[in-house]
């Protein structure tokens, strides 16, 4: 065989290989958000029927429920399957949507059918659809997952009782750090709400050195080599003026919070008060999960959601 025959041969490959490479890319990141599988919710068979029922049917306080429906999902993000859930109205038309980022990591306060009961299911009865992940098995706690996040504004796109025009978010604890990530990275969110959300992570990881160790060394990648460039891409407050001008934000905080103190909120809110963007701090007297004001929590989220999406 000629050593030109050779060279045609081998760029023939090369050339294939690219072509082979560049399809499968293409297929499996142009499905990013496509929805994979929905499967209903019976709440009832949940390991968390009792915290919401007495004697098998739904306690008093839990009569709205009626009204809702679960849908388990899966939806594609780069390269991953992530799991989710849904809160939707069981009457006919089209809502709002509100995308819900969980707080924790990995198996830590897991995103579950109690997590949306306790947090959003009394904004879904007041006719809002709610989506929410559970992020990416090898999640980076605001690396590329936050893609997990950002796609959720195109699986909606196959629900059919969801507006795609009016979409807001809603992130709790480690969630309000996606939530802020998200208002960096897309203009698509129209408002937004963050609970007890962390907005310097250098501040956290001197107050809470074993969560630095455990979970920051563990899902941030390459930590303890890069750590001053990934901390501040996961805090808000060195890239204030980068969150998307065509939202607003409302920033809740526990004043007794000892997870993420309060002044974490607080300062964000200076800094956003300089540029002039358009939030509204509130501070309430208690805990990380608020503990005896939940029911003021839905009061203001839903009374936010109202009036900005």
């Amino acid at each position: 065989m000629s050593d030109f025959l050779r060279i045609s041969i081998t760029t023939m490959k090369i050339t294939l290989t690219t072509l082979l490479l560049t399809i499968w890319v293409s297929f499996v990141f142009g499905q990013n958000g496509k929805l994979l599988s929905k499967t209903l919710i019976d709440i009832s068979t949940t390991k968390y029927w009792y915290q919401f029922s007495n004697n098998d049917t739904l306690a008093t306080e839990y009569k709205y429920l009626e009204h809702l429906s679960f849908y388990a999902i899966t939806y594609q993000s780069d390269d991953a399957i992530v799991k989710g859930i849904t809160v939707e109205p069981n009457k006919e038309g089209v809502f709002p949507v509100v995308i819900f980022n969980r707080g924790g990591n990995a198996d830590f306060a897991e995103l579950d059918v109690s997590t949306l009961i306790y947090f959003t299911a009394k904004l879904a009865a007041q006719g809002y659809l709610v989506i929410a992940s559970n992020y990416r098995k090898q999640e980076e706690y605001g690396g590329e997952d936050i893609n997990d996040v950002l796609y959720l504004t195109e699986t909606i796109k196959e629900i059919n009782k969801a507006d795609t025009s009016r979409i807001g978010m809603f992130g709790w604890s480690r969630g309000g750090l996606m939530t802020y990530l998200a208002l960096q990275n897309t203009d698509r969110i129209k408002t937004a709400i963050v609970g007890n959300g962390p907005s310097d992570l250098f501040k956290i990881a001197e107050s809470r050195p074993l969560l630095e160790e455990k979970v920051f060394a563990n899902f941030i990648p390459n930590y303890w080599k890069n750590k001053e460039a990934e901390l501040k891409k996961r805090s808000v407050v060195y890239w204030a003026d980068e969150l998307s001008k065509q939202s607003s934000l409302l920033i809740l905080c526990g004043t007794e919070d000892r997870r993420c103190p309060y002044e974490q909120a607080v300062n964000i809110s200076h800094l956003l008060e300089e540029i002039e963007y358009d939030h509204v701090l509130m501070k309430f007297e208690t805990d990380h999960t608020f503990t005896g004001k939940k029911e003021e929590l839905s009061i203001e989220v839903i009374k936010w959601f109202n009036n900005r999406l």
